[in-house]
């Protein structure tokens, strides 16, 4: 299944957070979203995932989910949104609980899920016993459980440390190399956005319009960090944003 936004146009209220923005999001590719802080990457990416409704413009979702899609489009924050008093099995089980699977379908799709986030051996673990990086994998591995046709990652490793990242982007890219999925990521960090994003949609400063939109062709495993071209890539994207990005941080301040 496709994700297309047409000519999405945006206010909360008086104030125009997105303006004319069009973009596609094909099945199986990683769909970056860049820009500078307060420029509604957010707003757009709840917009894509029907929490909220355009001003003007439309979302479709084109062809049919995959085969045994639970839930069209799933989201992952930055929060990891673990419920504590739950182990790890029972917090990716929780999304499977409202779906008519028998007891065995439900115990396959755990162990699967389990066993691609490498979180087998901690399935009986409660939040409290695990790393920053282990709490989103539980949180990956819970969106994985439903099979999404589009899962929506808003900021998923921003509240890591930057050693952990560069672990969970190995990950994701490994599950993806495996079994690959669709998803919007939005990012403000730009070596996460050049080394996950088959596409990286860059915004402009309020209001959200879309600066240029780079394809990345390098396949996501053949990406490492440090690579040369993927350097040039993300100093592109610094140097489409940099002012804007100055502008709206002294914005902030001013606020």
């Amino acid at each position: 299944m496709d994700l297309s936004a047409q000519n999405i146009h945006h206010h909360y209220g008086p104030t125009e957070v997105l303006r004319d923005i069009t973009l596609d999001v094909p099945s199986g590719r990683i769909v970056c979203i860049v820009g500078p802080s307060g420029c509604g990457k957010s707003t757009l990416l709840r917009l894509l995932g029907g929490l909220e409704q355009p001003t003007k413009g439309k979302v479709l979702q084109l062809g049919a989910p995959p085969e045994g899609c639970l839930n069209p489009l799933t989201y992952i924050f930055q929060d990891f949104a673990l419920l504590p008093w739950r182990t790890v099995r029972g917090n990716v089980s929780l999304v499977l609980e409202d779906h008519r699977l028998s007891g065995a379908e439900t115990k396959d799709i755990i162990a699967d899920v389990l066993s691609r986030t490498k979180l087998s051996d901690f399935a009986d673990a409660l939040p409290k016993q695990l790393s920053g990086g282990m709490k989103q994998r539980v949180a990956i591995a819970r969106a994985l459980a439903v099979n999404p046709a589009v899962m929506l990652m808003d900021e998923p490793l921003s509240a890591l440390d930057a050693q952990t990242r560069e672990l969970l982007m190995d990950d994701l890219v490994s599950l993806w190399t495996r079994q690959p999925f669709t998803a919007v990521y939005v990012t403000h960090n730009l070596a996460e956005a050049v080394r996950l994003g088959h596409r990286i949609v860059v915004l402009s400063r309020l209001p959200g319009q879309t600066r240029e939109i780079v394809e990345i062709d390098t396949p996501l495993a053949e990406r490492q960090y440090g690579d040369a071209a993927l350097e040039e890539q993300q100093q592109h994207l610094w140097g489409l944003m940099r002012e804007e990005a100055a502008a709206a941080d002294a914005e902030l301040i001013h606020v």
